[in-house]
């Protein structure tokens, strides 16, 4: 009776919602040390103070603001600045198509801006922003970079780097094999198209890891030789042009005459992938591949246009490096890097994501 009588009281409580009221068994209340988990959580003085203002201020620049990606980006940045109380300043070139030269002029303007408190770049071209990097640090600004990943930038131990690591293309390559080995395909050119000329380090790698994982799949099913895969003479990608892309990925398609998959490798030439495709009324007959979740290869996803693409969760590479800045500043944390890895999306898939502005 009294074991009735217990369980019958703690349904009582769970009924009224008054869970709170029954101590939790091994609670803390202060850290081992000694000190208050509430004291140690309270953000430094010195904070309020940083380069003299009253406010942290923080600006986000990306190398193309025009074509969506990196809308989750901005999400994600100003969520984190939201939560810290950052001022948020959201730059980035205005195109549509990789303009680095912008975001560098762009980036030029805030080395000299002695409001700013800390600074997240994207960096899709090695060696472009040393100079950048020295100025600001002379300047006492953190930095934290983003989305593209250069290797050799300088004092990279020391800046963090929130983003996809080029690798993760190959669950794309490897995804566009199968699909060609479900269909039962027995033969035909496989094209990686890109805008090599953009000169975007980190979307050449991509197209070479996409490449290898494709080679490798059809290799290990023993069916390679079947196949001509096209990455270029360099692996970086078969060139097309940036100022007319949809055309000449048309054309390219139709020069080859046996195309049955292709793979696009970033936000811009995916959708001009399947846009040449649907302009060539082969949904669903190529095993088609790309980059990023924007609302137009969303939209290719569910007429077949694309099979699939890969999200490399943005709203992360906005919102890790604000929150990387801010532990910088406040908490003398040491750079970290966070990478946001790659999610295949298909028509089964689709409608998981981009509910939230998180892709």
């Amino acid at each position: 009776m009294k074991h009735l009588t217990i369980a019958a009281a703690v349904a009582a409580a769970l009924a009224f919602g008054t869970t709170g009221a029954f101590a939790q068994s091994g609670t803390l209340s202060k850290a081992v040390g000694g000190y208050s988990f509430d004291d140690a959580a309270k953000e430094s003085p010195a904070t309020k103070n940083f380069h003299g203002h009253k406010k942290l201020t923080f600006a986000i620049v990306t190398h193309t603001a025009g074509n969506g990606f990196f809308d989750p980006t901005y999400v994600g940045a100003k969520v984190a600045a939201d939560a810290f109380g950052i001022n948020l300043i959201m730059l980035g070139s205005e195109a549509p198509v990789d303009d680095i030269p912008r975001e560098i002029a762009i980036l030029n303007q805030i080395v000299n801006d002695p409001t700013i408190d800390g600074v997240i770049m994207t960096t899709p071209q090695s060696g472009a922003y040393d100079d950048l990097v020295k100025k600001l640090e002379e300047h006492g600004v953190p930095i934290a970079t983003t989305n593209s990943f250069d290797g050799n930038l300088y004092d990279r131990s020391n800046i963090s780097h929130t983003g996809q690591d080029s690798s993760a293309a190959a669950i794309g390559g490897e995804a566009l094999a199968k699909c060609l080995l479900a269909k039962g395909v027995k033969g035909g050119s496989i094209i990686f198209p890109s805008t090599t000329t953009l000169g975007n380090e980190e979307v050449n790698r991509r197209i070479t890891a996409a490449f290898q994982a494709t080679v490798k799949t059809l290799n290990k099913a023993g069916v390679l030789k079947n196949f001509k895969v096209d990455a270029g003479p360099q692996n970086i990608g078969v060139d097309v042009d940036k100022d007319n892309v949809v055309n000449s990925v048309v054309n390219l398609i139709e020069s080859r005459k046996d195309v049955v998959g292709a793979m696009a490798a970033n936000g811009f030439v995916t959708p001009a992938l399947g846009d040449a495709i649907t302009q060539l009324k082969m949904q669903g007959k190529i095993c088609a591949y790309g980059f990023d979740l924007g609302p137009k290869q969303q939209e290719q996803i569910k007429t077949g246009a694309l099979t699939g693409a890969l999200g490399q969760q943005p709203f992360l590479q906005g919102f890790w490096p604000v929150a990387q800045l801010y532990l910088q500043i406040d908490r003398n944390i040491a750079a970290a890097n966070l990478d946001t890895r790659a999610q295949l999306v298909t028509k089964d898939s689709l409608g998981n994501v981009g509910k939230r502005f998180e892709n």
